[in-house]
């Protein structure tokens, strides 16, 4: 049976739209859900059948007010360590909301397989690289830098799901980019950089 072209674009489109909003759930669990709520509400993103609700004035109005709440409980010092450890099961979850809301009439197996798989993936794996970050922040700064880390999150949140909104793919190939650096820049905050050997002395 012969794959429809227009179908075939279509979905390819929907699966980088909704990994990329997954992704920006990395670094804020309900920023992204709010830019999905409004772009679908205004029509510029369609959602997937059985989510209509998200673009629903109740649930824009819901995402409107946690996304306040969770931008400033993260200025709160303290409270922005407490608040990774429920954020991070909280950003998987909605990874995988936020990927499933836009993916069209898929085979169920690759459906859930980009939801839960890629779409819970990639939100965990780059709030797991904010919490590390956040952590190395307290201890080499006392905490001083984590306003700053809060406040880059925040704009790689909205960047990334104002992207998947509007250019799905070229949101897709930034998130690879970011997770390439992320697992370099992981790798050398969890190691450090190897030190560099002693030079031989000349004669």
């Amino acid at each position: 049976m012969p794959i429809d072209g227009a179908y075939l674009t279509d979905a390819v489109v929907s699966i980088a739209a909704g990994l990329g909003l997954a992704a920006a759930c990395g670094f804020r669990v309900f920023v992204p859900l709010l830019i999905a709520s409004v772009a679908a509400r205004t029509g510029h993103l369609p959602l997937a059948s059985g989510f209509e609700w998200l673009g629903s004035w109740p649930a824009l109005a819901a995402f409107g007010a946690a996304t306040v709440l969770e931008i400033c409980a993260y200025y709160v010092p303290c409270l922005d360590h407490a608040l990774d450890t429920a954020a991070t099961p909280a950003a998987v979850l909605a990874g995988m909301l936020a990927s499933a809301s836009v993916l069209p009439d898929l085979p169920p197996l690759l459906k859930w397989t980009v939801s839960l798989i890629g779409g819970g993936g990639l939100a965990g794996l780059i709030q797991g690289a904010s919490v590390l970050l956040r952590l190395k922040s307290a201890t080499f700064t006392g905490g001083l830098a984590n306003p700053l880390i809060s406040t880059g999150e925040l704009v790689g949140a909205t960047i990334t799901a104002l992207l998947a909104v509007v250019v799905p793919i070229l949101c897709l190939v930034a998130v690879a980019v970011l997770l390439v650096i992320a697992f370099r820049a992981s790798g050398r905050l969890l190691f450090g950089r190897g030190a560099a050997p002693p030079a031989t002395p000349t004669a």
